[in-house]
C-alpha cells in the first residue's frame, strides 16, 4: 500500500513538473507580452542585479561576459531562444539559469531590457529636433537649475549627462509629462520643523532612525537630530512639476529628442 502511494506521489510530481515546464515551453513561444516602459525599467533593475557581475551594469559586457547591446546573440536569434537562455542557461559555459525563484514575467521583462539597448538611434525617428531641444532644456523648460549636462548645472535632479543611454524616447517623454509617476527613493525630499518653528526643505541626502541630512535648493547641506526636531515629513513626489503645464506640445517632442541624444561616448 505504502509502495503504491509512493508512486502515485512520483507520478503526480513527475508530471506535475512536466507540466509546468510544459506551460513555461509554450509560453515562452508567444510574443513578449512585457515591452511596456514600466516593464523595460523593470528588467534593467532585474538584469542589474542578477546578470551585470558578467554582463556589466549597462550589458555592455564585463570580465566574463560578452556585449548584449548589439542585438546579436551567440546563442539565440529570437525572443523565445533569448526566455530559454536566461532560464535555462547554456550548458558547459560560464552562462547558468537565472535565480530559481524566477517567473516567466521576470526573464520576458529582462528581454525587454536587452532588445531596449540595441535600439540605435539613427533608427529611430523623433517628431522633435535635437539642436531646439537643447536652447528649451537651457530656456524655457528650466531644467539646468536641477539636472546637470556634462558638468554643466544643478544638483537637486539626476545627471542626465547619459541619460540617452537609460532611457527611451518614450520613457523621456512619460517622465517629462508624469514625472510623479516614478520617483526613485534617491531622489525623494525632506521637509522639517525644527524648535525654533523655522522650516527647512531639500533633497533626501540621507536618512536613519535617529537624524537626516539633506540638501536645500540653494545646495547647502544641512544635518539634523531627530530628536531636536519639531517635526519631519518624508515627500516621496517629484519636486519636478509637469511639462504639461509651460511647454507646448512641440517643445517637448523638441526636449525629449535632445535628452535622447545625450548619450556615452563610444571609445
Amino acid at each position: 500500500m505504502q509502495g503504491r502511494m509512493l508512486t502515485a506521489l512520483t507520478r503526480t510530481l513527475l508530471y506535475g513538473s512536466v507540466a509546468v515546464a510544459s506551460v513555461s515551453a509554450t509560453y515562452a513561444q508567444q510574443p513578449n507580452p512585457f515591452t511596456s516602459p514600466a516593464d523595460v525599467d523593470a528588467g534593467r533593475k532585474l538584469f542589474q542585479a542578477h546578470c551585470s557581475r558578467c554582463h556589466g551594469q549597462n550589458a555592455r559586457g564585463g570580465e566574463t561576459g560578452p556585449n548584449l547591446t548589439t542585438g546579436q546573440f551567440k546563442n539565440a536569434t529570437s525572443d523565445a531562444g533569448l526566455f530559454k537562455v536566461i532560464s535555462d542557461g547554456v550548458p558547459n559555459t560560464e552562462m547558468i539559469g537565472i535565480y530559481r525563484g524566477r517567473t516567466d514575467q521576470t526573464v520576458w521583462q529582462i528581454i525587454a531590457y536587452l532588445r531596449s539597448t540595441s535600439r540605435r538611434p539613427e533608427n529611430i525617428k523623433l517628431a522633435g529636433n535635437s539642436g531646439r531641444g537643447q536652447q528649451v532644456f537651457a530656456g524655457n523648460g528650466k531644467c539646468t537649475g536641477c539636472h546637470r549636462v556634462s558638468g554643466e548645472g544643478g544638483r537637486l535632479g539626476p545627471d542626465l549627462s547619459t541619460i540617452g543611454d537609460r532611457r527611451s524616447p518614450e520613457e523621456l517623454k512619460a517622465d517629462l509629462v508624469d514625472p510623479n509617476a516614478r520617483v526613485e527613493p534617491r531622489w525623494w525630499t525632506m521637509r522639517v520643523t525644527r524648535a525654533d518653528g523655522s522650516v527647512i526643505e531639500g533633497l533626501r541626502m540621507d536618512e536613519d532612525t535617529f537624524s537626516v541630512r539633506l540638501m536645500d535648493a540653494n545646495e547647502n547641506l544641512w544635518s539634523f537630530q531627530k530628536r531636536d526636531l519639531r517635526s519631519h515629513q518624508r515627500i516621496e513626489t517629484s519636486t519636478m512639476p509637469s511639462s504639461t503645464g509651460t511647454l507646448t506640445t512641440s517643445e517637448i517632442d523638441d526636449l525629449v529628442a535632445y535628452l535622447f541624444s545625450l548619450r556615452k561616448k563610444e571609445s
